[in-house]
C-alpha cells in the first residue's frame, strides 16, 4: 500500500508517458500487467499507482521503492527491462524522476 511519510528513508519514482489517447489504455494494461507480475516480485518494491488523465494524453506511474539500491538492482533485471522498453515503445515520450517525500498536507 502506498504510504506517503515525509522523512522516511523510501524513495518515489514518478514517471510521467505522453502518449496518443488511441495508445492510452493499452499502456495502462502493460504497467498494470508488469507490476502485478514482475515488479510486485522485487526486493524492495512498496506500491504502484497507475493514472491515466482525463484527455488520454498522459498516463503517469507513481511507484514508490524501499531505497535507491533496491530501485537500481530492478533496473538492472532483465525481466524489469523489458516491461520498460515496451512501455517506453508505446510512449511518444516519457520522463521518470525519483523524489523523496518532503512534505505531506492533509485534511
Amino acid at each position: 500500500m502506498a504510504s506517503i511519510v515525509a522523512g522516511n528513508t523510501s524513495i518515489s519514482l514518478i514517471n510521467i508517458f505522453s502518449i496518443s489517447a488511441a495508445k492510452a489504455d493499452e499502456l495502462v494494461d502493460l504497467l498494470n500487467k508488469a507490476t502485478s507480475e514482475v515488479m510486485i516480485r522485487q526486493p524492495g518494491f512498496v506500491s504502484a499507482n497507475i493514472h491515466r488523465s482525463l484527455d488520454g494524453t498522459r498516463v503517469a506511474n507513481y511507484a514508490q521503492w524501499r531505497s535507491r539500491a533496491d530501485f537500481d538492482a530492478m533496473q538492472e533485471n532483465p525481466e524489469c527491462r523489458e516491461h520498460m522498453a515496451r512501455a517506453a515503445a508505446l510512449a511518444d515520450h516519457f520522463e521518470p524522476v525519483l523524489y523523496k517525500v518532503v512534505s505531506v498536507h492533509e485534511v
